[in-house]
Order: C-alpha cells, then structure tokens, then sequence
C-alpha cells in the first residue's frame, strides 16, 4: 500500500533575472497571471490534490513571498465594514494556517536537486511532491490530483510528462520508456538536456512525487559532486536500483512562466477562460489580429 502524499516542496530561490527589472523588488513567484500571483496557482493546485504541508525553499529578498500568505487584519476588516463578501472569501482563500508553511534557506544555487534536498530534515520516511511554479497547468483534474490518482497503482517515483518536438528536448529531462501503458509509462532511464538522439520526445515539467529513496540519493550526490545538484540524477539512481519510476501524461495545457513569452500566453489562456473577461478580452485580440493583418 502506498503511502499518502500530504507534503509538497516549492522550490522559490531563484532570481528570477529573465523578469528584470520587475523582479528587482518583488519576487517572481508573487508576479500575477490575471489577478493571482504565480505561487497561488501552485498552492492552490497542491491543496486539490490533499497537500496540507507546505515547504517553502527560499532565498534572500523573499520576504514579500512570506508575507503574501500572512492574515491582512485591516484590509480583512475593511472588506467586512464595506459588505465586499466575494472580495473577503478571495481574500480568506490566500491565508495559510499558523504552521501550515515551513520556509527553508537554500543559501547556494546548486540547482533543482540542492533546493529539494535544503528540505531533507522536514520530510521524514515519506514521500513528497515537488512542484515548479514556473510552471503553470490548466488541466481538470489539476496536474498534481491526476498524478496522486495515479501514484496510487504505481507507487515509487512519479514525474509529469508531455511529448515535445524533437528538436525540443534538449530543454528538458527526457524519458527513456520501458513499458508504455497509455496515460502512464515506466522509466528505464532519463536524460538531462540531450544534445542529441534523445530516447523519446517525453519531457519531464515541473511535478513530481517522489519516493523517500531519492532524498537519499541526493545526499550522495551533495557528498560526492561539485557543481548544480540534479534532481534527474537522483530519480535515474532509483532506477539505476531497481525502484519504479513512473511518467504521467497529464489532461491539461502546461505554460512555462519562466519565459516571457510563456508568461503571456498564460497570461490570454487564463483570462479567456474568465466568464467576467472573456467576451471583452476576446474582442480586444481579434481587433488586435484584424488590425495586424490589415497592416500587412
């Protein structure tokens, strides 16, 4: 029987300098797609999934991130006073309980693997999803539900996967497939950034379960290597060892908010699926394209 995945790590360290200068004063975690910042997506996605632990992997000048899930009292009660009731409940649904958030420093930027090892000594002997805010999923079921639906059958490690073009993969890890069953597949490898004759066009995106093992995997690679830690070194150990590691091809569209052109394709996918906003919105890009193709 597998066991229940009731913690998540987000790992929110980075600079963010592909957003400068917007990124000299506020963390790129709390930049809005629409009206909710990046993170509330990842939390809210984590909480669908039965995620009631929170780990928090941060870095200096993140304290407005810290703040941003803190009780705003005064403007709580000004909602109250003025009878703004959907306001407050939006509100309310940004609060975390006291001790529901750990935050933990990642003092070096050793990479993915690093910042998921900073969280060793909160964990115990479970397993633990990861998830990339960066990335940005809009699927029913969210992502993360759909992979703990089916961590259930499989156990072991689990990552999200979606197919990519060829000439893609070297931005991604990439899974060598042993056995694909449909929707899930099992791994006999993976590989990190392929140069060239990647095993399959199956990326690994921002999510992951994974099994206690890999925490210790990753403390040999902390031991033994300089340089970035990878987390897909760690998952390809549990291979290496005879342990399941698992891709789930999720229902949903990805969106990769570390880029700005990601960040603005979200950014018109989020607001025409707004009762409030897609009718207007939509107007405003059709007048946008008619004009451009006139201009032609």
């Amino acid at each position: 029987m597998t066991r229940k995945v009731t913690k998540a790590i987000f790992p929110v360290a980075g600079l963010g300098t592909r957003f400068l200068p917007a990124t000299k004063s506020i963390p790129k975690e709390i930049m809005t797609l629409v009206d909710r910042p990046l993170i509330q997506y990842a939390i809210d996605e984590a909480r669908e999934a039965g995620i009631t632990e929170f780990i928090f992997v941060t870095s200096r000048g993140k304290g407005a991130l810290e703040d941003y899930f803190d009780h705003a009292h005064e403007l709580e009660s000004s909602l109250k006073k003025s009878g703004k009731t959907e306001l407050l409940d939006i509100l309310r649904g940004t609060n975390m309980d006291s001790g529901a958030i750990a935050y933990v420093r990642q003092h070096k930027a050793l990479g993915l693997g690093h910042a998921v090892w900073c969280a060793r000594r909160l964990l115990g002997d479970e397993p633990v999803a990861v998830i990339l805010t960066d990335d940005v999923i809009m699927g029913e079921p969210p992502c993360l539900q759909q992979m703990v639906e089916a961590y259930k059958e499989t156990g072991g490690t689990m990552v999200a996967t979606m197919e990519v073009p060829i000439e893609k993969t070297k931005a991604y890890g990439v899974l060598d497939i042993a056995e694909d069953m449909g929707a899930i597949v099992r791994a006999k490898g993976m590989v990190e950034k392929p140069k060239e004759n990647p095993p399959s066009n199956l990326a690994v995106i921002g999510r992951y379960i994974l099994a206690p093992t890999v925490m210790d995997n990753l403390n040999k690679l902390k031991q033994g290597a300089g340089g970035e830690i990878q987390l897909t070194d760690a998952i390809a150990d549990e291979i290496d060892e005879g342990r399941g590691v698992y891709g789930l091809r999720f229902r949903g569209q990805r969106f990769d908010c570390g880029s700005k052109a990601g960040f603005l394709q979200a950014t018109v996918a989020f607001g025409l699926a707004r009762d409030e906003l897609k009718d207007e919105f939509a107007e405003y890009l059709h007048d946008i394209m008619s004009m451009r193709k006139a201009a032609e």
